[in-house]
């Protein structure tokens, strides 16, 4: 999907792309949501509207217009691999600001990931 997104981005546009992408989307996605609808709402707090909001407004709507952006001027090949390297970035922050538990493991397979990331990057030329 990224990687078609990136070449449509390049005619389209990186916010046409994801709109489009939202639009296409969007029969199944309500479908899903009336399926799954809580029976009622009264539970449901501020915070996490907020939450939701942020969500759908900045990291998939606004992020992805950057990030469709940054794959095709970049490379689909070379800025799609530094995804890889995202989840270790959440894990260093649920860490340092959340004071989540990171066990040894943790930091091997991440230093395993970076290293191959690298790597892959280096001998790709």
């Amino acid at each position: 999907g990224y990687a078609e997104g990136a070449k449509l981005s390049r005619k389209l546009g990186g916010w046409q792309v994801i709109c489009w992408a939202l639009a296409l989307s969007l029969p199944v996605m309500l479908a899903l949501s009336f399926a799954t609808l809580p029976p009622s709402f009264a539970a449901v707090g501020s915070s996490a509207w907020i939450g939701l909001g942020y969500v759908s407004l900045f990291s998939m709507l606004i992020g992805f217009v950057f990030w469709y952006r940054g794959l095709a001027q970049g490379g689909i090949a070379a800025v799609g691999q530094l995804q890889l390297l995202q989840p270790f970035f959440g894990l260093a922050l649920a860490a340092s600001l959340l004071h989540e538990q990171v066990s040894p493991m943790m930091v091997v397979v991440t230093l395993g990931v970076v290293a191959c990331v690298f790597g892959a990057k280096r001998f790709a030329r």
